[in-house]
């Protein structure tokens, strides 16, 4: 039976990666970092499920200690999921948010990686999954924040990629465009504690991602559902030789081949274009 560990759990993709891995027959440590999700994932059969916190060093640490102690010291990979979205426009966000937000995005997902490695390294073999996004090569407007800590996600991962070259250890970005999960709620709830809306010079253009962000049900076009998201990053977990990117959504597929194809100009234009009337 193979082994995983998963952030980000108590909804969305790392919810329905967990779940779609679970029923194939994989151990799956399915982590929230809130408690109360733990005990739901547990009651809904993820009996593994922890209490992890990407932002707490000694969450982390406790994290892998159970696992690794209930395991008999075994792990054959890991999914790092945990992550949210800061809106806002660079000149808006403050350091106290960009720190929060690379404390969620990228170090907490460097750090699971530091400890997954000890083990991976000891076995000659594991399997790393980092959920980036289209915004981690694909910068686009009012994202700042989220496009920073996703280009660094891609930088620490086609790093670790070459470093682990040839020794049984894989390393896979999952990069999906929008998908149906809490992403838009979270977003809000971060526009409204960083972002002071009618001082800012971009008053207007935050009104516009209100309504976007308050929106119900999708509201970019080609919007996925988390479950088929799910899937994608389930076979970049099972596949013999995974590939070093899963492009998930028509959006990214698009945007992925523009940004080698057309002038830089144009291709600012389609971004910016991109999050006129919705954006991720």
């Amino acid at each position: 039976m193979k082994t995983i560990l998963i952030t980000g759990c108590s909804s969305g993709i790392g919810y329905d990666t967990a779940k779609q891995l679970h029923a194939l027959g994989w151990r799956v440590f399915a982590t929230c970092r809130r408690s109360e999700d733990v005990e739901r994932l547990r009651s809904e059969g993820l009996t593994d499920a922890l209490q992890l916190d990407v932002t707490d060093s000694r969450s982390i640490q406790a994290a892998f200690d159970t696992l690794l102690a209930q395991t008999g010291g075994r792990l054959d990979a890991l999914f790092s999921n945990a992550g949210y979205g800061q809106v806002g426009a660079v000149e808006d966000i403050p350091r106290e948010a960009l720190r929060e937000q690379f404390e969620t995005n990228v170090f907490g997902a460097w750090e699971c990686i530091r400890l997954a490695m000890r083990v991976f390294r000891q076995q000659g073999h594991g399997r790393i999954l980092v959920n980036s996004s289209i915004l981690g090569f694909s910068a686009m407007p009012w994202r700042g924040a989220y496009n920073s800590t996703k280009f660094a996600l891609e930088g620490m991962c086609d790093t670790l990629r070459h470093e682990t070259h040839g020794s049984g250890i894989f390393v896979s970005l999952v990069e999906p465009g929008p998908i149906a999960t809490r992403f838009r709620p979270n977003a809000l709830k971060k526009l409204h504690q960083y972002i002071d809306i009618e001082s800012s010079f971009h008053a207007e253009n935050y009104r516009r991602q209100l309504n976007r962000l308050e929106a119900e049900g999708a509201v970019a076009p080609f919007t996925m559902s988390s479950p088929d998201c799910a899937a994608v990053c389930v076979k970049a977990l099972t596949a013999d030789r995974p590939k070093a990117r899963y492009l998930v959504t028509f959006p990214t597929v698009l945007f992925w081949y523009l940004r080698r194809l057309l002038p830089i100009w144009l291709l600012d234009r389609m971004q910016r274009g991109a999050v006129e009337g919705q954006g991720k």
